[in-house]
């Protein structure tokens, strides 16, 4: 059984010593999209350092439809919040790039979220702060997040956790519901999560955690996302030189 309270203040714990050893006036900066990921990670943060030391920034690329959810999610937790649209950014790399050479779907998608990386990067090292990866295990698993885009950062609260789990944290922290049971929709292209993978999250998590999967070829899916997906999750392939 997951103890959502026990492991959200230790957490919590290992966020404050991290900031401690790592950056004792560094401020938390947290990509906010209005998911239980990003919630999640920046209730946390504000837990551990205090709602001063973190710092909500919300991306645009253009117009977001919900852009509101996340505005709301900064006013609930009281944080800084900065809005940095990166529409001229992507629009003007993608065309110079466009230019040169035929675009691919999977470039095009992937711009963003490395843009986004980009703009958080600046922020932090503006202001003094350290970034948060908001990636959570089963995301990870199968590969559902974006090689430094969304995928990087310099400390991670929840990339340990099942999707069931961080709404067991982000419930226990006491999130609006609203955050916390948000359809998560990829930011990318414009589908859900589960749509894009063909099977839901409890589903995965239930693989993850205890290793059944009634249906053969989801799980067979999942093993192939896992294991083609390892090499985001890696240290960069090093020559091994030795003088």
């Amino acid at each position: 059984m997951f103890d959502s309270e026990k492991v959200s203040k230790d957490i919590i714990l290992w966020i404050r010593s991290w900031f401690d050893e790592n950056g004792p006036d560094a401020k938390a900066v947290v990509g906010i999209s209005g998911g239980k990921d990003s919630s999640v990670t920046a209730a946390l943060c504000a837990e551990a350092l205090g709602k001063d030391r973190v710092v909500g920034v919300l991306m645009p690329n253009g117009h977001q439809w919900d852009l509101d959810v996340s505005k709301d999610l900064v006013k609930h937790l009281g944080i800084r919040e900065i809005e940095i649209n990166i529409k001229d950014a992507y629009d003007g790399l993608f065309d110079e790039v466009s230019s040169k050479i035929e675009t691919s779907k999977r470039a095009a998608i992937n711009l963003a979220p490395r843009i986004r990386m980009a703009a958080l990067y600046a922020v932090a090292q503006s202001l003094g702060g350290m970034v948060a990866n908001t990636c959570n295990l089963s995301e990870d698993w199968v590969g559902y997040n974006t090689k430094y885009g969304d995928g990087a950062g310099d400390f991670s609260p929840l990339a340990k956790m099942t999707v069931q789990e961080v709404k067991a944290i982000g419930r226990y922290l006491g999130l609006p519901e609203k955050f916390v049971e948000k359809t998560p929709i990829d930011g990318l292209c414009g589908k859900t999560d589960e749509d894009n993978l063909g099977f839901t999250y409890a589903v995965l998590d239930e693989y993850i955690r205890t290793g059944n999967c009634p249906d053969s070829e989801i799980k067979e899916k999942i093993d192939r996302l896992h294991k083609s997906n390892l090499f985001k999750l890696e240290p960069m392939p090093v020559f091994p030189y030795e003088p």
